[in-house]
């Protein structure tokens, strides 16, 4: 295995690169400090908000890619890469039904903010790690002055065993990804990371095979796929072990940064 050829490095966030306390480990900027001398690039790629993502990556958020929604926004710098938008007559539609699966809570993510119709406090002080930016409005459906990246549900117990089954369905116009525990997300079909990460390797001109993918959950399997050295975490799905080719530590015993030295190792 020649990890000396690796130019993109791509890491989920929630259960891959952060521990189980939504942390970056005090390891990675070294390890990323010495990836950019080697002119390795670095992506982080996560369901959350965009602006929950900068929020952990304070002193580089310039400098790295974010691609933020589960694939549904992209953006370098001051730079924006790519913005899949969900259409609002669907998200309109969608609501109503999404309101009547029990014991769940929705959030309409747009580019300006995530929006939600509850103000239920165990569920806002969850909700608030994964969106910084939000609003608390009477009815979702009538939300309009935004550009809508994708409708998330939570459920507190298990997403796949309470709402996947009531939402499966829509699978056939649009993507539903199971992507934590207790997420799943609905979006344009092309609102995936593969979408995007296919995107960034065209326009830097890397290859498959020079490029390095982390996940850990459904939502992750598309970008896994586009790369040769694809790693799952210990913690992962078994469909996300299924797919990659290799397998690493534990988000909490830092993983990624793990494979990161063994890299830095092949590249000196």
């Amino acid at each position: 295995m020649d990890l000396s050829k690796v130019k993109l490095v791509v890491t989920d966030m929630d259960g891959t690169l952060l521990n189980s306390k939504g942390q970056v480990s005090k390891n990675f900027l070294p390890l990323y400090k010495q990836l950019v001398k080697h002119n390795v690039h670095f992506v982080a790629a996560s369901g959350r908000q965009y602006h929950s993502i900068t929020s952990k990556f304070e002193s580089i958020k310039n400098e790295i890619t974010i691609v933020a929604e589960n694939g549904g926004f992209a953006k370098r710098g001051d730079k924006e890469l790519l913005i899949t938008s969900f259409e609002s007559e669907k998200v309109a539609t969608l609501i109503p039904l999404l309101r009547n699966i029990k014991g769940t809570y929705t959030v309409l993510c747009g580019k300006n903010a995530a929006y939600i119709e509850t103000d239920d406090e165990r569920f806002t002080s969850m909700f608030s790690e994964y969106y910084s930016e939000y609003k608390v409005v009477n009815d979702l459906s009538k939300v309009c002055d935004d550009d809508f990246f994708k409708i998330a549900m939570y459920h507190f117990e298990s997403s796949e065993t309470h709402i996947y089954p009531l939402v499966k369905h829509l699978e056939s116009e649009m993507q539903v990804k199971v992507s934590g525990e207790n997420w799943l997300d609905i979006s344009h079909n092309d609102a995936n990371k593969g979408f995007a990460l296919n995107l960034l390797q065209k326009q830097m001109g890397i290859t498959k095979e020079e490029t390095m993918v982390f996940g850990d959950y459904n939502n992750d399997l598309e970008m896994l796929e586009l790369a040769h050295f694809s790693y799952a975490m210990e913690n992962a799905h078994p469909n996300v072990k299924k797919i990659a080719r290799f397998q690493t530590k534990s988000n909490n015993e830092e993983g990624v940064e793990f494979i990161l030295k063994q890299l830095l190792l092949a590249k000196s």
